[in-house]
């Protein structure tokens, strides 16, 4: 019992690796033990190329790994939250277990995002009667007929949020006459644009969480306004939301798949994860990224934002690493949203090791231990003091880009706390 790892590389989907779980525990799902290698010919090929590795640091060879669990990378393949439950109920699975783990791999992960799938899970072309697509207002309207399609295509998006109730998401390519496929159904040269698109989690009925849809949109623009690394501006219309693919680029001759990979597998955390420091993560980030500085930096100038904004469901599958042949580099950011709104209370998930919940991070100290991932604690130090400024501005940033009054006036006085902790990280600070 085993399955092929196909990689885009090279302007192609090729066989690159053989994944099998041991029969014995299989039962435990992706907390069983398993094997895997490198297809023997893809290994011929490619052997020691950084480009062709499954993620960055696995290197390609011909060695057998045996492993106490799934990989995590694999784990970003499979359909989760909102995607899994439409998988198990299209597989007549009437409860959720590790059993299911296998079969929604095998069945559900044929275009996940990134330049990784599954090729047992990759589906045939689309019956006749769906050939022409949808038109962008079915699918806002969530009519009969394309949702009956989407859950035959299996279009959930695998590595929905970990918490319950999650927004249901379609991984959607639209053609050049402006109707909608899922992922998979069309050739190529027939995709105008790629597409995410989300619905509120819930129901529609439910305001808050429809409020958080809202506004990610306009967070997005606050982030770009912040100076963060961002995609395509996001497109909201009645409860839905069109978020530009940035993982798919398509050319004039060919779509290009970029290599993409959740923190959580970058940093090689087992199972579905748990909360995990920030630290980490940036130390698993420094050992990949083509320019490591750049990229911390980057990495706590989200995190600063997401503190600030309160986007607390900042979990290591809500950050990932593009690749290309030439750079690994933090993804443009993505699931950024007033997540503090959310009716189920979702707290910070991850949080540095000098942070206490309801305190701000102990800067000075953060920077003190990430001058062992090539940033200069002093540099740091100044330069997170002087992010205070930026930080201050934020409510009137925030007035500009649209975000809703409310939000606003609920994070004013915890954006000035934000902006006093940085102050702290001054290096002409006495202790």
């Amino acid at each position: 019992m085993d399955c092929r790892i196909e990689i885009y590389l090279d302007g192609r989907w090729q066989l690159a690796a053989i994944f099998e779980p041991l029969l014995q525990s299989l039962d435990q799902g992706i907390e069983g033990e398993c094997r895997m290698e490198y297809d023997t010919d893809y290994a011929v090929e490619n052997l020691n190329r950084k480009e062709a590795e499954l993620i960055p640091g696995l290197t390609v060879g011909f060695e057998l790994f045996r492993l106490k669990n799934w990989p995590p990378f694999l784990i970003d393949l499979l359909p989760s939250g909102a995607g899994r439950r439409a998988w198990l109920r299209r597989m007549h699975m009437e409860r959720d277990s590790p059993q299911a783990d296998w079969h929604l791999l095998i069945k559900g992960a044929g275009n996940p995002p990134g330049a990784l799938r599954v090729a047992e899970a990759v589906l045939p072309p689309p019956p006749n009667h769906y050939v022409n697509g949808f038109p962008r207002q079915d699918i806002i309207e969530q009519r009969e007929d394309f949702l009956e399609y989407a859950a035959e295509r299996g279009a959930h998006v695998a590595g929905a949020s970990s918490v319950q109730g999650e927004a249901p998401k379609y991984l959607l390519a639209e053609d050049h006459a402006g109707m909608f496929h899922t992922e998979g159904a069309l050739s190529d040269d027939k995709i105008k644009k790629f597409w995410l698109v989300k619905f509120p989690r819930g129901t529609r009925t439910d305001k808050r969480n429809c409020q958080i849809l809202r506004n990610e949109a306009p967070y997005l623009e606050v982030a770009r306004r912040f100076g963060i690394r961002t995609g395509i501006p996001l497109v909201y219309e009645n409860d839905t939301l069109f978020v530009p693919r940035f993982d798919r680029i398509v050319g004039k001759e060919q779509v290009t798949r970029l290599g993409m990979h959740s923190l959580y597998a970058l940093a090689n955390i087992p199972g579905y994860g748990v909360p995990v420091r920030h630290d980490v993560y940036c130390l698993a980030l420094a050992k990949v990224a083509t320019a490591p500085a750049r990229e911390l930096r980057e990495y706590i100038l989200r995190d600063i934002l997401n503190l600030a904004l309160r986007n607390t469901d900042n979990h290591g599958r809500n950050t990932a690493i593009l690749r290309n042949d030439t750079e690994i580099a933090l993804s443009p950011i993505f699931d950024f949203a007033p997540m503090f709104l959310d009716p189920e209370g979702i707290n910070r998930v991850s949080r540095w090791e000098d942070e206490r919940p309801g305190s701000q991070p102990e800067w000075a100290a953060i920077c003190e231990k990430l001058q062992y991932v090539l940033l200069d604690q002093t540099e740091t130090r100044t330069w997170l003091a002087a992010l205070s400024n930026e930080v201050q501005k934020l409510p009137d940033i925030m007035h500009a880009c649209r975000v809703e009054d409310e939000i606003i006036e609920r994070l004013t006085s915890w954006i000035g706390a934000v902006a006093d902790g940085l102050k702290s990280a001054d290096p002409r600070t006495i202790a």
